[in-house]
């Protein structure tokens, strides 16, 4: 059934237990029960006829009981109706306003340092795990180079036209020796000239085929084992994870699902392309629970947004991650606010 199937067939008063439920779940994480909702509600009931109520919200799938005894708690279906028919989204205060606006009014050079202090920022004002994703550095490639650090490590060091340097140390195949290293440097440097690191993927798989007889075998691995390095690993670096000591403060941590929640958190290739799916829908994105197949056993829910540059090309995401009693009212137009702050300072930026 469709939610706006479901909302249809919510009546006024099962449409208030459902609110005042999922309202009170998302302030106190506890299960709530008949007899406080007729406290509650607007409309003077018995217990009994609340009970009715909340069984049918239960036959629908929005609310769960966690015991016979015990009150009802929304579903994750019930938290997904609720956050997309009926949520109201708080404007953002100007205390949280002013928080984000400071990290970035520090004109610092370096976008890895300004993007740290935003992740920093949003895990303090909203008490979760900040997630920011940093753009992908798409300058054209000035110099390629494999450096040997040892029999069985390597370092391969990009220079861009910009000046920029990244590097990485990784596992070179067996046997290399320091003129097949310059050889696969200059078959890359070769052709890498104007081009980006992934215009030179794109093309090396077309390249490296046909041309793989001018490279010396041991060449042509270290070729193939250095870029896909970049293709992979390189990604790595572009999360900033902050706040994650939040989780443990809150009143309701469950310790097990939080350990499961540090297991992914630290499985930054997997977030990474996580967030990449979420860069290509425009807005703020919500994930709830077993939505989110990356934390669907921590029971987590996340709270996403892209930020674009000048070109209005979405080149990063920023988001909070916690349980799935997160305030979203308040945390939706937060993320939002600093998306929206983050692109716009990134698009005043040369390079």
């Amino acid at each position: 059934m469709s939610q706006e199937s479901l909302l249809n067939e919510l009546n006024d008063r099962s449409r208030e237990v459902f609110r005042r439920v999922v309202e009170s779940y998302l302030n106190t994480g506890e299960p709530v029960g008949s007899r406080t909702l007729t406290r509650a509600l607007s409309e003077k009931v018995s217990a009994a006829t609340i009970r009715n109520v909340m069984q049918d919200l239960e036959f629908m799938g929005l609310l769960d009981s966690p015991h016979v005894s015990a009150g009802r708690l929304p579903s994750h279906l019930g938290l997904r109706l609720f956050v997309d028919g009926m949520m109201e989204v708080d404007a953002v205060k100007p205390d949280d306003r002013a928080a984000i606006d400071q990290t970035l009014g520090n004109d610092d050079p370096d976008t890895g340092v300004l993007l740290d202090r935003v992740s920093t920022a949003l895990s303090s004002i909203t008490r979760g795990a900040s997630l920011v994703l940093m753009p992908k550095h798409e300058a054209p490639i000035r110099h390629i180079e494999f450096v040997s650090l040892g029999p069985d490590r390597a370092l391969v060091v990009l220079v861009f036209a910009d000046g920029h340097v990244e590097n990485r140390i990784f596992t070179p195949p067996p046997g290399q020796t320091p003129s097949s290293m310059r050889e696969a440097g200059n078959f890359l440097n070769a052709m890498a000239e104007g081009k980006t690191l992934a215009e030179l993927r794109g093309h090396l798989a077309q390249q490296i085929s046909t041309r793989r007889r001018e490279l010396d075998v041991l060449a042509a691995e270290l070729v193939d084992s250095g870029i896909a390095l970049w293709g992979a690993e390189a990604a790595d670096p572009r999360l900033i994870v902050r706040g994650r000591a939040n989780l443990l403060d809150s009143e309701l941590a469950d310790l097990d699902r939080i350990r499961i929640l540090f297991d992914d958190l630290e499985r930054k290739r997997d977030i990474v392309e996580f967030l990449e799916l979420a860069e290509k829908g425009e807005g703020v994105r919500i994930f709830i629970g077993s939505e989110n197949k990356l934390f669907s056993l921590s029971g987590s829910a996340l709270v996403v947004s892209p930020y674009m540059n000048a070109d209005r090309k979405i080149v990063g995401a920023v988001g909070v991650i916690g349980p799935t009693r997160l305030n979203y009212g308040r945390i939706v137009p937060i993320v939002d606010y600093t998306a929206q702050l983050v692109g716009r300072v990134l698009s005043g930026r040369k390079g």
